[in-house]
């Protein structure tokens, strides 16, 4: 194999061009922030089922809206009324809800951490890279944004229903693992 060990001259415009693009676009990949999950959590079924009725009869009374002429008064009443009613229950709903934020580590802590808690082998048979038990714990604690402890990751894992426990280890997983980017060709 033959290499080529002659230095490039004559760097062309469009090279210099690349340059300067190259520059902003790096500096905007370092400006770049982990990305973060939230966890909603919200115990008032009430609130809840408002809340979700609220954006069915929103969605029906934009539709609705879309579907006449600018000018009909009953599907602008409509749609004012259903604006307000979502932005009601969004605000009940809001006032009950607990909302859990998790931002993505650093890739060489996450990796430390996946190494500091080898599956068992019962874990390894089942697919599992990690031990479940005890990273998911510490992965909330020290991705969580609102100041939980490893205790307290450990009591609500360990308390909660199994399906809420797999929402909180979902969630703080899924955002170690969020892929904010598109692959391919131009």
């Amino acid at each position: 194999m033959t290499t080529n060990s002659k230095p490039k001259t004559n760097v062309p415009a469009t090279a210099v061009a690349k340059d300067a693009h190259w520059s902003a676009t790096l500096e905007r990949l370092k400006a770049r922030h982990r990305p973060t999950a939230t966890l909603t959590i919200c115990d008032d079924h009430t609130a809840k089922q408002n809340l979700t009725q609220a954006h069915l009869d929103q969605q029906r009374a934009v539709a609705l809206a879309e579907a006449t002429t600018p000018d009909d008064e009953a599907a602008r009443k409509n749609l004012e009324a259903a604006n307000q009613r979502l932005q009601t229950a969004t605000e009940a709903h809001d006032a009950t809800a607990i909302v859990l934020r998790f931002q993505a580590l650093e890739s060489s802590f996450y990796q430390e951490l996946l190494a500091a808690h080898k599956p068992t082998e019962e874990q390894a048979e089942e697919g599992y890279d990690f031990n479940r038990d005890t990273l998911i714990p510490v992965l909330l604690a020290e991705s969580s944004l609102d100041g939980m402890t490893v205790e307290d990751a450990t009591f609500f894992f360990n308390t909660w229903s199994s399906a809420e426990a797999q929402a909180l280890a979902n969630t703080v997983l899924g955002v170690q693992r969020d892929l904010r980017m598109d692959l391919g060709k131009d």
